[in-house]
């Protein structure tokens, strides 16, 4: 039994916790700095905390190579499994031709890409990240706007910008409950606590995501269709994590500004249609396909039922090898490592179904059919290894310990701890690529650190959650699936990287700076 350490430099914890970083300083380097694309940055990172796990926290070879093969493992399924799917999924629209009609339904509702991209990447990806999640909303809203005529780079960073405000809520809730099975906390409570942390933010990010994209005199043009949908997101959020739970919040969230969006739209008047409704009945079909077994797989008998086909496996040579030890747990704890291949209840079965079904109802040959599947494998083979390898490097941090060592860092900022400990949680995803994980990682480290400073629990644990939503859009993660959904040239991959570092630094500051004020300023207003 292998027992971890978490100052294994001098005793010293800031000591440590630079050691610790050395993966993400190598991460940061390589794509910020010398513009590496994400599939080298990633092998090189892991590198790093391979050197970090053995000669600095004195980890055995066997738990080392457990740990990156465990992690590699989940980052190819589901994740990796996911982006395969929703990429398939689209190449079926485009070798069907019926994506050209697609693209005419959209302009008819609008030929104005400010408004395409809040429909899009905000609404329909929001819709898509509460049904799925897992990469998929990206990889489905960026090849949408790509196809629509976005430049990859483009399509790729206002999707990435627009997947921050449903994240928390993702795959019916999965993140929030997550973090209730992690901490023991009440499911509504922290519902709550996110809620009301996220949607003051959900108010202004479809503005945001238009200033980014067109400056002040393009926001100006779209204003009040912007003010609408972040209206109706944000108010729906509020109201449905508050009253009603995390399972439905971001699919009734994304309706409602849909709805709005589509409310002022008609209002402006578009160019004429030139299909009728049953061509585009028909080329909307894969993505309504999506939608239903999205929705079908979310359905709680039935996934209860392809769970049942579920193979869970306690990963060799990691579970329960490790021991987890007080600061970091209330108590000495084993550390489990169990995978669960969830090759039929998983969200990307879902979506290969709606592929399916997607190419025999365009009247796609077997020959076509596998001519989109070969395109599809050469697309993302790239892509695929930069997700086994950042998954590799996150889970080795974690079990080797050097993860809750920077979460130790965080935690001993005391009277900033509620601001850090919305950053802990965007730490957390930009190393695992899922809110979810993140929760996992951190949810019982924030709960331990908030009792011994005499925060609220509930409100910490949720900043962890909240905060860890701004760290998707840079994750290596996001990144591949978006730089593959758009066949984005591998050297504009370090430039989407320093796009969209700034922005989710400044995000996340406005998600530790609310975690203040409900923490100092309105306590009487937090869960």
């Amino acid at each position: 039994m292998w027992e971890q350490i978490y100052t294994p430099v001098g005793s010293s914890l800031p000591l440590s916790a630079l050691v610790a970083a050395i993966p993400i300083f190598t991460l940061l380097l390589l794509l910020a700095i010398f513009r590496r694309p994400a599939w080298m940055a990633s092998l090189a990172g892991l590198a790093a905390a391979v050197a970090v796990a053995m000669g600095v926290y004195g980890m055995p070879a066997r738990l080392v190579a457990g740990a990156v093969s465990f992690g590699a493992a989940f980052g190819l399924f589901p994740i990796g499994w996911v982006v395969f799917c929703a990429i398939l999924l689209y190449r079926i629209t485009l070798e069907s031709g019926k994506f050209e009609v697609l693209k005419d339904s959209i302009g008819h509702l609008t030929n104005d890409s400010r408004l395409q991209a809040l429909l899009i990447a905000f609404a329909f990806g929001a819709f898509i990240e509460g049904a799925a999640g897992f990469g998929t909303p990206v990889a489905v809203a960026a090849a949408m706007l790509t196809g629509l005529g976005f430049e990859p780079f483009y399509a790729a960073a206002i999707c990435l910008l627009a997947n921050t405000a449903p994240v928390a809520f993702g795959s019916i809730g999965i993140p929030i409950d997550t973090l209730h099975v992690t901490t023991g906390l009440p499911l509504d409570r922290l519902s709550a606590g996110v809620g009301r942390i996220c949607a003051p933010v959900s108010l202004f990010v479809p503005a945001y995501l238009i200033l980014v994209m067109s400056g002040w005199k393009g926001l100006k043009g779209v204003l009040p269709a912007a003010a609408a949908c972040g209206a109706a997101f944000a108010g729906t959020q509020f109201l449905v994590s508050n009253y009603m739970g995390p399972q439905l919040t971001d699919i009734l969230a994304s309706m409602a500004a849909m709805g709005a969006l589509l409310l002022v739209i008609r209002r402006r008047g578009g160019p004429a249609q030139k299909h009728s409704g049953r061509t585009i009945a028909m080329a909307w079909m894969p993505y309504l396909l999506l939608v239903v077994f999205v929705l079908l797989w979310g359905y709680q008998p039935l996934q209860k039922w392809l769970n049942t086909f579920t193979i869970p496996v306690e990963w060799p040579g990691l579970h329960a090898l490790v021991r987890r030890m007080p600061p970091a747990v209330a108590e000495p704890a084993l550390y489990p490592a169990s995978y669960k291949f969830t090759w039929l209840s998983a969200s990307g079965t879902a979506c290969l179904f709606a592929a399916i079904l997607s190419a025999m109802v365009a009247g796609l040959s077997f020959a076509q059919f596998g001519k989109v599947l070969r395109h599809t494998v050469k697309q993302l083979a790239l892509a695929e290894l930069t997700l086994a390898s950042v998954l590799g490097l996150a889970m080795l941090m974690n079990y080797s310990g050097a993860t809750a060592t920077l979460g130790l860092a965080f935690a001993a900022t005391g009277f900033m701890f509620p601001f850090f400990s919305a950053l802990l949680g965007w730490l957390g995803v930009f190393l695992t690529g899922s809110d979810t994980s993140a929760n996992a990682l951190f949810g019982t480290l924030q709960v331990v650190t908030a009792e011994k400073l005499g925060q609220n629990p509930v409100l910490m644990a949720a900043a962890n959650s909240a905060g860890g939503v701004m760290g998707k859009m840079i994750s290596l993660t996001s990144i591949a699936v978006a730089a593959a959904a758009t066949s984005m040239k591998r050297e504009d991959e370090a430039k989407l990287f320093r796009f969209t570092l700034r922005h989710s630094v400044f995000l996340a500051s406005v998600i530790g700076a609310l975690v203040m004020f409900y923490a100092y300023v309105m306590p009487g207003w937090a869960p």
